[in-house]
Parts: structure tokens; sequence; C-alpha cells
């Protein structure tokens, strides 16, 4: 039986044991003070080459920001933060550091600067009155007259070191590098046409030093699309094995309709670049990315504020949150490092390496269902997560340097979106054997290289995959006797999942890929 298929069959029994180590869903609110300032949360990143029909030269980067945003979010809705940086870093050397960052600066204002006014009083004696709305509508793609509140950002392109680099101005066809951010999805009366509103400010730009090709860009508001039974997980691993109409059955089917983050929104900045201009060489076509948010050192709150400057902020940029590889933060580093590891850069991940050679949870998945015969890997140090999280897959995405980032190999061709598999490039491996780790073979019916752990797709299923690997999948059954089937018949797997799944097929199958998000009113 491929690994692919011991994947299927293990998923959610891992993802129940996880439950009192974690603290939610991929890298929504993973970290304690990054609570505070959910603005500035980075929650996922995708990194793939683009699937899109005519962009195989191309990869996408998409970088998610502010969690579990509902849809009815007003009257604010889920600006971004004006007095701070967000990034997309590239290292494509091999040496942990960034080598090409991509820095979006927002900016938010009202309309007309002192936003929408209406004449209240009867006639004669009228006042100028402001709105208290974000928009008073209807808005579409050539109309916002109604938009009271109006976002832009800045985008730069900085080579080399991202504070001292070589900065370059990103700049629209007519000259300007102010580019506008759409409005969330108030709902169908504001804005009748979201999706063709929102294709509005998808933009084709030029990139400073790259000639390959255009690039696009697109920031704004997304339906999220991570998958995860969150509400079950949480409430004492309630995962009924004969199913209710309550609780999801862990051994159906693997979509059950249990994904506790299909309603919410999260916003999106997108950017697809000609991979020529994102690789160091033809010969060099493995990248590394991560996304960061960072504000100022220094905030004082301004007792007399307004609506451009609540606070007075200051001093040197203090990096806040990060995102590479999937679950790091959840799953791997402990709770007193969390807000360090938002705060340290990959090329000084090596301080927080014992976490990943010496993981807590295995040995937690031991203690809470020890009683059933689970058992922690005994490979230390677990060479095996080293590679998936720490230096990528040796002949596949392994670039030389040893930090926790997302890797790509950019020459391995996209899988399109029909044929991809939520399980990805871990279908590329033989089945281990009681004495021998699994090894890698591209041959396998079941290998889906451009998928996790080689870079990341939307469709692609990185719980499963992840907490598989945490428990030994690909490493022999003498060290790892509960890395395979945890519960099995003369058949095989029980098909254990969390009813959370998901696949290519649920989203657009070109930029920005995520989907239109769902609207604050029916």
């Amino acid at each position: 039986m491929r690994l692919r298929n011991r994947i299927t069959g293990g998923a959610t029994a891992l993802v129940t044991m996880l439950a009192p180590a974690t603290v939610g869903a991929s890298s929504h609110r993973e970290a304690p003070y990054i609570t505070e300032r959910p603005k500035v949360d980075a929650t996922d990143l995708y990194l793939f080459n683009s699937y899109e029909t005519g962009r195989d030269q191309y990869v996408t980067l998409l970088a998610n920001f502010q969690p579990l945003q509902d849809p009815y979010g007003g009257p604010n809705y889920f600006t971004m933060d004006p007095d701070a940086l967000y990034e997309i870093h590239v290292d494509n050397n091999g040496d942990a550091i960034e080598d090409i960052t991509f820095r979006f600066d927002f900016d938010m204002n009202l309309a007309g600067g002192s936003g929408i006014a209406l004449d209240v009083g009867p006639s004669g004696a009228t006042k100028s009155i402001a709105v208290p709305f974000t928009a008073i509508g209807p808005i579409s793609a050539g109309n916002d007259a109604g938009q009271n509140v109006i976002e832009t950002y800045k985008l730069k392109v900085v080579r080399g070191d991202r504070r001292t680099g070589q900065v370059s101005a990103v700049k629209h066809h007519n000259g300007s590098d102010v580019f506008r951010k759409p409005l969330d999805n108030i709902g169908p009366k504001t804005i009748p046409n979201y999706p063709a509103y929102a294709a509005k400010f998808m933009y084709d730009v030029e990139l400073p030093g790259c000639t390959a090709g255009m690039a696009r860009v697109f920031v704004g508001q997304r339906k999220e699309g991570f998958s995860v039974n969150v509400g079950q997980i949480f409430d004492t691993l309630n995962l009924e094995p004969a199913g209710t109409d309550r609780v999801a059955n862990v051994l159906g089917a693997q979509e059950q309709g249990a994904n506790d983050l299909e309603h919410k929104n999260v916003t999106t900045i997108a950017v697809e670049v000609p991979k020529a201009c994102l690789t160091k060489d033809a010969s060099t076509p493995i990248i590394g990315a991560w996304i960061t948010a960072s504000v100022r050192q220094a905030e004082v709150v301004d007792p007399t504020p307004s609506f451009e400057k609540p606070a007075r902020v200051g001093g040197p940029w203090v990096q806040v949150s990060r995102l590479g590889m999937p679950l790091v933060n959840e799953i791997i580093i402990g709770l007193k490092d969390k807000n360090l590891f938002n705060a340290a850069e990959p090329k000084d991940d090596a301080k927080l390496a014992d976490y990943v050679t010496h993981p807590t949870l295995p040995e937690v998945v031991e203690i809470a269902f020890g009683g059933a015969g689970v058992r922690a890997p005994n490979n230390f140090p677990r060479t095996d997560l080293v590679a998936a999280f720490l230096t990528g897959v040796p002949d596949v995405n392994a670039n030389g340097s040893t930090a926790e980032m997302q890797r790509l190999n950019t020459a391995i061709p996209a899988t399109t979106c029909t044929a991809q598999s939520p399980y990805g490039a871990s279908g590329c491996f033989d089945d281990p054997t009681a004495t021998e780790n699994a090894k890698l073979d591209t041959t396998n019916e079941d290998c889906d290289p451009a998928g996790f752990p080689n870079g990341r797709r939307p469709g692609d299923d990185v719980v499963d995959i992840e907490l598989r690997v945490a428990m030994g999948a690909l490493v022999n059954r003498t060290d790892a006797p509960s890395g395979g089937c945890l519960h099995a018949d003369s058949t095989g797997c029980l098909p254990y999942v969390d009813g959370a799944g998901t696949n290519a097929m649920k989203f657009r199958t070109s930029f920005p890929y995520l989907n239109t998000p769902i609207p604050g009113a029916p």
C-alpha cells in the first residue's frame, strides 16, 4: 500500500491527538503576543509553480493575514495596518537570508480627505455631518462614489537585506506607484458584483530588475482556504467513531462538511512572478520563502486621536509575525518561545533547532493515547523532521541551508488542477519497512511532486501530511511503531479523517487562486 493511502488512513487520529497541545488552525493566533495584533497576524503562505493555463513559467506567492474574519465584520471591516510593513521574502542562494523582498506598505484615508458628509437639517439651516459607514454604496468596478474609506498601498522590491538593500518602487502602467485595495465583501446591495469589482484591483506590473515578463499583484479579501475541524478537536477530542449528527465520523469520508473555517474570510497579498526573476540562475532552481509583518518599536496612544493617527509610532522596525512552513509555531515550538520564533529570522533558527530534533508533540500524543498502544517515535535526533521543516527533501527541494522556510523547486512542472493530489509530494515515497526508512520514489502512482512539502498549493492537505510525518510516517516501524496505521483490519488501514478535507477543485484555477470572499449579507 502506498504512503499516500496510509496518510489518508491515519490523519484524523493524529489530528485528535494533537488537540491538547495546539493553539489554532494553521498560523491563526499561534503565539501569545500576536493575539493582541490581529491586523499583522500572518496566517498562511502558499508558494507554488503557477498552474493557471499559459502561466507555466511563473511562480505564485500568496501571503494571508488577519485570521478568522467574519463576513459581517462591519462597520470597519478588516483594513490593513498603515503603521506596519507586510513582506514576502525569497532566498535564492541557500544561505537562509533574503535576496528579494516584496514590501507592502499600506495607507488608509477618508474619501476627499475628511470623508463623505451629508447635509442634515431643515432648508436654510442644514449642517454637513460625516457619515459613520465605510460605504453608502452602491459600488462597482466603475463607480466608487459611495466609498468612504479608501485603502491604498505601495509595493517595493528590495534586493539584498530587507532594511539596507537596494529599494525600487513598483509602478502602474500610468507611472503611479500607488495601488488600490478593494473594499471587503460588505454585501450584494453595496457591491452587487464582487468578482468583477475585485478583478479591477488585479494589476499587471513590471518589476524592477525583472525582464522575463510582467508580474501580477493583488491585495484584497478572499475566502479562507485553510480547512480543519477545530471545534470538535478542542472539545476534548469530540470525534465519535460511530458518527452522529453532532460530530464528524472519524471512520467516514474525508470530507464531511466539518471545516470550522468554512464561513471565514482572510486578507491575501498575492504576487505572481516569472520564475527567472526569483531564482539565482538557471542552474539554481530552488527558492525558499517566508512572510513577515513588522511594526515600529515604540507606540504612544494619542489622547486626541484622529482617523489617520490614533497613535504616534517611531523607532526601528521590529518583526512581530513570521510564517514559512505551516503549523511550525503551533505544534513544534514550545509555548515559552512562540513570541521569539515570530521575531526571529531563518538564519537564526539554530537556536530553536531542539524543538525539531526532539519534538514534544509525539510525546504528548503518547501521554494522551498510550493506553491505546500509541508510541512516540524513538529516532533521535529526528532527521526526518529536519528534512521536512529545516532543510528540504534531498533531491527534491533541499537548497543547502538549515532554516525554517518553505522551499520550492521551480524546475518541477506544475500539476494541473484536476490532477493534483491533496497529499502532494508526500506520495513520492515507498513504504518504510521494519528496519528501513521510506525512500524517495517519484515513479509511485500516487506521486505529485509539485505539491507540499515542495512548496504549498491551496489544495494541499498540510494538516494530514505534517501530523503523519510528526508521528514517523517515513520512519522504519522499529523506531516509529505508531507511524503507520494505528487501527487496521485484514483489508488495511481504516480511513481516519477529521471531516474537513480539501482539494484543488475547491479553488479558482487562476490567479489569485483563493476564492471570492463570503459576503456580509445574503
